[in-house]
Order: structure tokens, then C-alpha cells, then sequence
């Protein structure tokens, strides 16, 4: 699945090159290295409803990637009462956590993450989850050897698509944008990423298409975390 993109657009004839080494690989967490993409889309539908509100489920999962402070705008317009917002966030955040027990990882999770280190490049979880649940997601995960760092709900004022998250996880990288790539699942992922000006290289195994991923400007799409290292030198990220 994977696709080629000219993923050195957007840089200058001077940082081709020798000059352009990704010293550092930001990846997102939910739905690209833990399977939770449609456990959070039920759990946002059923929250919804509790508080008068029927979304279809598609539309919800399209949605995924939004942070609570966007989600609800996006799914029920900005014109509307708020007044059930923090009640059905809270709701939203209690019916995930019943599963976090049973969390899995994508397929090839762990392996991206000690591939990464392995080449030198710096790994930071780019999440806004919050503490607890970046506990549970790196549990299901089991590559904290690999891992440099992680962000959380407190390190973003707004989640995705604005860049916080990617600028955030870039400061505890130590990298410029220049020299780091993301992964991630979602269309919010490529916005974030690209209004950080960091490159973006995408997985289906959230459940969004390689077309659309690619349409949101991701460089490279790959079928889940195994394909994408299997197919790592050729990669963005083994770039030199």
C-alpha cells in the first residue's frame, strides 16, 4: 500500500541533501500504534446521545484525531448550547476507560518505535491523552525502551488540527521541523503536522483511506506500523 510522494517539496535546494537528516520521529499514539480508533468513535456516539445529541457514526469517526476542544464544534456546530460540553467529554473519557485493560497495539507498533531508535532518531509520543491513559496506551504499546519522551493533554493549549501537539513534541525531540517526521492516522494528524511545518507520513490502520491521507498532504501512506518498516529505508524517515 505504501505510496511515494515528492516528499521534498517545501524544501529549499540547500537543505536537500546532506543537510536534511530526520533526527527525530514524532508519532502519534491513538489509532496509528493502539487499535482505539472506533473504540473512541463509540464512545464519543454514546456520550452524545446521553446528552440529547444523535451523530451518526461515520461522521464521528472521520472525526477522530480532534481533541475534546474541537471535536464537539465539529460534529455539533459552534452555535450551540455548551452547556453539556465538559458532561459529555467526562462521559466520553469514562466509557474509553473501561477497555483500557484490554488495549492492543496496531500491528508493528513496538518494531516502528525500536526501528527508529535503533537508526538514532529521537522518539517522541506526540498524544494528547491524558496522563492515565498514556499509562494504559504504553503498556499496550511495550516499547518504552524506545521511547525519548511523550506529550500530554497539558503540553497543548488546542488539540488537533492545530500544530500544539507537533510543536510540543518537537521542543522535547530537541529538533527543528526540518529535521523530523511524523506518523500518524488521521486527516487532523496531516493538518497538525503540516501547520508545524513538520513532514507527515501516514497509516490506514486507523481507518482512513491512503486517499484521503495523501489528499491531506501526507508524503507516504503505508497499511499499519509493519508495513511502514518493512519499507523503512525507503522511507522519509531513514532519509539522509
Amino acid at each position: 500500500m505504501a505510496t511515494a510522494g515528492n516528499w521534498l517539496n517545501g524544501f529549499s535546494q540547500s537543505e536537500v541533501g546532506d543537510q536534511v537528516r530526520m533526527r527525530a520521529a514524532l508519532v502519534d499514539v491513538d489509532g496509528t500504534l493502539v487499535d482505539t480508533t472506533y473504540l473512541h468513535t463509540v464512545a464519543w456516539w454514546q456520550a452524545m446521545n446521553e446528552y440529547g445529541h444523535s451523530v451518526a457514526m461515520d461522521r464521528i469517526h472521520r472525526a477522530i484525531g480532534m481533541g475534546a476542544d474541537t471535536i464537539l464544534d465539529h460534529l455539533l456546530g459552534s452555535d450551540r448550547d455548551r452547556g453539556d460540553d465538559e458532561a459529555i467529554a467526562d462521559a466520553h473519557s469514562a466509557l474509553a476507560a473501561v477497555h483500557w485493560a484490554s488495549l492492543r497495539p496496531t500491528h508493528g507498533a513496538a518494531d516502528l518505535l525500536r526501528a527508529c531508535a535503533s537508526r538514532g532518531l529521537r522518539v517522541v509520543l506526540a498524544s494528547s491523552a491524558s496522563e492515565r491513559e498514556l499509562t494504559a496506551l504504553r503498556t499496550a504499546i511495550d516499547a518504552d525502551d524506545a521511547i525519548a519522551d511523550v506529550t500530554s493533554a497539558d503540553d497543548a493549549e488546542w488539540s488537533k488540527p492545530a500544530p500544539d501537539i507537533v510543536v510540543a513534541a518537537l521542543e522535547r525531540a530537541g529538533a527543528r521541523a526540518v529535521d523530523a517526521v511524523f506518523v500518524g492516522d488521521s486527516i487532523w494528524d496531516a493538518h497538525a503536522a503540516g501547520n508545524a511545518g513538520v513532514m507527515c507520513i501516514g497509516v490506514t490502520c486507523g481507518g482512513t483511506s491512503q486517499a484521503e491521507l495523501a489528499a491531506a498532504g501526507m508524503a507516504q501512506v503505508y497499511a499499519d506500523p509493519a508495513e511502514l518498516v518493512a519499507n523503512f529505508d525507503r522511507s522519509p524517515l531513514a532519509a539522509h
